[in-house]
C-alpha cells in the first residue's frame, strides 16, 4: 500500500475535505480502519495567494515542489496538491518531483468521459478561469469547458476568497452560484465540474438533473486507488 502525501493549506478547508474523502471512501469501500497512510504538509496559503498575485509563478510553483520534497523525505510514494490553481504549474511541479504527482484535472477529465460529458462549465477562482490550462488540459482528453461571464466570474471568486477558504457558508451566496450554474447550462455545458476545491461546501447536496463534479473528490478517491493499487 502507497503513502500518500498531501500537499495542503490551499486553503486549510480543502485540504480536510481531502483527508476526511480518503478515510471515509476507504471504510465504505473496505470496511475497516486499514486505510493508507496519509502525510500532510500544510504551507501557507497566504504567501502562495500573494505570489500568484504578484506575478511571481516561478517562485510559487517552487513553493509547491519544495512542499512535494518534504513530503517525499517524511516517506510519501506519491503526492497530490489539495487546489486546483497550483495545477497551471503541473508540468513543472512533476518534472522537478522526486514522487509522481496525480494530476487534478486528468482525474476531472476520467470521470467526464466515463459519463460521456463532451462539454462541461467550469466553476472556481478568478486566475483558474481567466487562464488557459485548466481549457487545456481538458481539451487534451476531447473535452471542451466553458466558463461564466466576467462578471460572474468576479462574483464566483469574492465568495471563495471572502467565505469559503475561511469555512463561511451562506445560503445567498449559494442561490447566486446556481443561477450562475444554470447560465453554464445554457451555454452548452453537459456538466458542472467544480474547479475549485472549496465550492463543494455550497453543494452539500446534489443538484437535481444536473451533473455535478467535485474536483476535491474526485481527486482524492483518485489518491485512494491509486495507493491501492
Amino acid at each position: 500500500m502507497k503513502r500518500i502525501g498531501i500537499v495542503g493549506g490551499l486553503s486549510p478547508e480543502s485540504t480536510i475535505i481531502y483527508y476526511k474523502t480518503i478515510v471515509s471512501e476507504y471504510r465504505v469501500r473496505h470496511g475497516n480502519e486499514n486505510y493508507p497512510v496519509i502525510i500532510i504538509y500544510s504551507v501557507s496559503f497566504g504567501l502562495f495567494t500573494q505570489l500568484i498575485s504578484a506575478g511571481r509563478h516561478r517562485e510559487a510553483a517552487e513553493m509547491i515542489v519544495d512542499a512535494v520534497k518534504s513530503l517525499h523525505r517524511a516517506g510519501a510514494d506519491f503526492a497530490i496538491i489539495s487546489a486546483n490553481t497550483p495545477h497551471m504549474f503541473y508540468d513543472y511541479i512533476r518534472e522537478h518531483s522526486p514522487i509522481p504527482v496525480l494530476s487534478i484535472i486528468d482525474a476531472l477529465a476520467e470521470a467526464l468521459k466515463k459519463d460521456r460529458v463532451r462539454v462541461v462549465g467550469l466553476l472556481g477562482t478568478k486566475f483558474t478561469l481567466t487562464h488557459s490550462f485548466y481549457k487545456e488540459g481538458l481539451r487534451k482528453h476531447g473535452i471542451e469547458a466553458v466558463v461564466p461571464d466576467p462578471s460572474e466570474i468576479e462574483i464566483v471568486n469574492k465568495i471563495i476568497y471572502s467565505e469559503l477558504v475561511k469555512g463561511v457558508v451562506r445560503d445567498e451566496s449559494r442561490y447566486r452560484v446556481l443561477g450562475i450554474v444554470k447560465n453554464l447550462l445554457d451555454k452548452g455545458a453537459e456538466g458542472i465540474a467544480l474547479a475549485c476545491t472549496e465550492l463543494p461546501l455550497l453543494f452539500a447536496n446534489e443538484l437535481p438533473g444536473v451533473k455535478l463534479y467535485d474536483t476535491a473528490r474526485i481527486h482524492a478517491i483518485k489518491a485512494l486507488e491509486y495507493a491501492l493499487s
